[in-house]
């Protein structure tokens, strides 16, 4: 039951987590890209997280079966003995990941890179679709081809997302980057994660972005999350009314 476990509030907060409704239902994230490395396991990985901190019992499904980067971070992440403890499993089709949803208030679904099929399998079942990017046009083009790619499938746009990762600092590339997908017709969610090797030494560590040993790393993380967050209350907002 997602209304009263959704508790925890980001330091950026606009929307607290109770907030996003009452509704008797398991929400369904899909994480979803048209190219691998653009930090769309890293992102699954950062709502995990938060959404547990938040009280919300929460499982990644990992559908990456060759890669299963979720599966084997939440392996470090137990070894390490990192709180909270957050629930990764490694599934080969959407349909048997989709089984487990009653058993959680959240459901995050990490797809493959380059798996149409699959991909469109994700957007199709999730509450709210995330498409990593970068600020080039080689990973924004990508994007937004697969964007439009979901639409055909009968995906509506209002629940198709932009996360902006690897960015340089550049407030004009950033600038530039958000316009091209606005253009485009999509929404560019708020914050980006920017390129630091301290998020990659924390994800070695089995820990999210939000949990790296720099507090400033740790908010721009949570800025993110934080409108993820606001995206699925304008959501649940909308279907209520």
């Amino acid at each position: 039951m997602i209304g009263a476990k959704w508790k925890h509030v980001l330091e950026y907060k606009k929307t607290t987590i109770w907030q996003i409704g009452a509704a008797d239902m398991t929400y369904i994230i899909g994480m979803v890209s048209q190219k691998g490395g653009v930090g769309k396991s890293t992102l699954a990985r950062m709502m995990a997280r938060e959404f547990v901190a938040g009280g919300l019992t929460t499982k990644i499904a990992d559908l990456d079966t060759q890669q299963q980067t979720c599966t084997h971070w939440a392996g470090r992440r137990a070894e390490g003995g990192v709180t909270p403890e957050l629930q990764v499993q490694s599934f080969a089709t959407v349909k048997t990941a989709l089984a487990e949803a009653p058993r959680f208030d959240a459901l995050i679904l990490d797809g493959k890179p380059n798996a149409s099929d699959q991909t469109a399998e994700i957007a199709q079942a999730a509450d709210l679709v995330v498409i990593p990017t970068g600020q080039t046009v080689d990973d924004l083009h990508p994007g937004v081809v697969l964007a439009h790619a979901l639409r055909k499938k009968g995906v509506s746009p209002d629940k198709i997302a932009f996360a902006m990762f690897k960015t340089t600092g550049s407030e004009r590339e950033n600038a530039a980057a958000r316009q091209y997908l606005s253009e485009a017709g999509y929404l560019v969610l708020e914050g980006e994660v920017g390129v630091s090797t301290a998020y990659g030494s924390a994800s070695d560590a089995g820990k999210a972005i939000t949990e790296t040993s720099f507090r400033t790393l740790n908010e721009r993380a949570s800025k993110l999350a934080q409108s993820v967050i606001d995206k699925m209350a304008e959501l649940q907002e909308r279907q209520v009314a």
